[in-house]
């Protein structure tokens, strides 16, 4: 039964790790396989890791924590700090912003985003530029 739920894994994860050039490992797989086989979504290290255990993959948080970073660092995701104590993962890598709901935790992409300007941006230090900027508009239900 395990192995089958192995070879089951989608092989545009794998593809998908081997083009970011990340090694396919079993683990790597079988998450990049959650992550993106239903469209874009947001979800955290938490989320992720539970779904794993309920697919029956075998793998720690803190696996799930590390892997998450290694693909965001490949570009496979982008990472959204909604808070100190919160990130969420977004599958959709391109130029966009979000909308957080404070009360359920749900994190969103804002429609028509990519028309949103942030203007009068301070002046980089020296030695850096600006490689992103992110907004995060907060909002409370009624």
């Amino acid at each position: 039964m395990r192995k089958r739920l192995r070879d089951a894994t989608n092989e545009s994860a794998v593809t998908r790790l081997r083009a970011a050039g990340l090694r396919p490992t079993r683990q790597r797989n079988e998450l990049a396989d959650l992550l993106f086989h239903d469209g874009h979504r947001h979800l955290t290290a938490e989320t992720l890791h539970a779904e794993a255990v309920n697919r029956g993959i075998r793998v720690s948080l803190a696996t799930v924590y590390n892997t998450l970073h290694q693909f965001t660092n490949a570009g496979l995701l982008r990472q959204v700090m909604v808070d100190a104590t919160r990130s969420y993962f977004d599958t959709n890598v391109t130029e966009h912003q979000h909308f957080y709901y404070e009360d359920d935790g749900m994190l969103s992409d804002i429609p028509g985003s990519e028309e949103i300007a942030v203007s009068k941006l301070p002046d980089a230090p020296e030695g850096t530029q600006v490689s992103r900027v992110d907004v995060v508009v907060r909002l409370k239900r009624n």
